[in-house]
């Protein structure tokens, strides 16, 4: 009697087990709760390296010699011109939010050729005539500058700016002549360099290609200062004053390319979720 119970015992506990593991099997799968999405902007915050080439236009807004100042000559400028050279640049920066960015910039600006023209009138009393000054030479410089942009926002990829910038420039007057035919004279100078303080303001559209490359096209009017050349020395080696020529009021209007690279690139965005039916 006894082992029958416990036969039945134990066949009720099987059957027991069986039912419950059934029952298991035909519940839905336990649902766990999905990881929170991982929001990914175009926007990317961060250093940055930066190039830049570009040409320049640039302009002088006066000329003088201390030979201007000689009683009883009158000196009128008719032209004086430079024509447009090429730029190279590099810098670094730092992008702050989606708006505003901060960089340094130092590029070199290359040779400029230079055209110009005095009339000089003396007074009757002097017995000369009319006489001509015709001038040629080159002017380069060095300029390196702190720039602040402001982004204007974004539309489908493209970003307009504008910024301002200060710093210096060492401005460089080379292979200077004064031709004068009428009386077949001629002076030369010696190259001869000058530091000043230079400011700009910027203007341009970015395109964003990735959140980490950003082309620019620009403009930027730029105030060099002025420069000078060495004094003036006759054909024969006398110079009896100090007289360089001097280029007051250098500016230019730039326009120039350039590439953005983020050095911190944010990661590229997730692969689409594949689920099955």
């Amino acid at each position: 009697m006894g082992s029958s119970v416990r036969r039945l015992a134990l066949v009720g506990a099987a059957v027991t087990l069986t039912l419950s593991a059934a029952s298991a099997a035909d519940l839905p799968p336990i649902i766990q709760g999905a990881p929170p999405p991982v929001v990914y902007d175009d926007f990317a915050s961060g250093w940055y390296l930066r190039g830049d080439i570009g040409m320049s236009n640039q302009r002088v807004g006066s000329l003088f010699n201390a030979l201007y100042l000689t009683p009883g000559v009158t000196v009128t400028n008719l032209a004086k011109s430079f024509d447009s050279a090429p730029i190279f640049g590099i810098g670094f920066g730092y992008q702050f939010n989606s708006w505003l960015r901060f960089d340094v910039t130092g590029e070199y600006r290359g040779k400029a050729s230079f055209r110009g023209l005095d009339v000089y009138t003396p007074e009757p009393a002097s017995g000369t005539g009319v006489g001509v000054d015709d001038y040629y030479g080159s002017k380069h410089e060095w300029v390196a500058l702190a720039n602040v942009y402001f982004d204007l926002g974004t539309w489908y990829g493209l970003s307009p700016f504008i910024g301002a910038g200060i710093g210096t420039a060492y401005n460089v007057i080379s292979n200077f002549r004064d031709v004068n035919v009428a009386t077949a004279g001629l002076a030369y100078a010696e190259a001869a360099g000058k530091w000043n303080f230079a400011w700009a303001l910027h203007a341009g559209l970015a395109y964003h290609v990735t959140p980490g490359l950003i082309v620019e096209l620009a403009y930027r009017y730029l105030d060099l200062g002025s420069a000078r050349s060495g004094d003036l020395i006759t054909y024969n080696g006398v110079s009896a004053i100090v007289n360089p020529m001097e280029f007051r009021d250098l500016t230019s209007h730039d326009v120039k390319v350039g590439v953005r690279w983020m050095i911190d690139t944010p990661p590229p965005p997730p692969p689409p979720l594949v689920t099955k039916g």
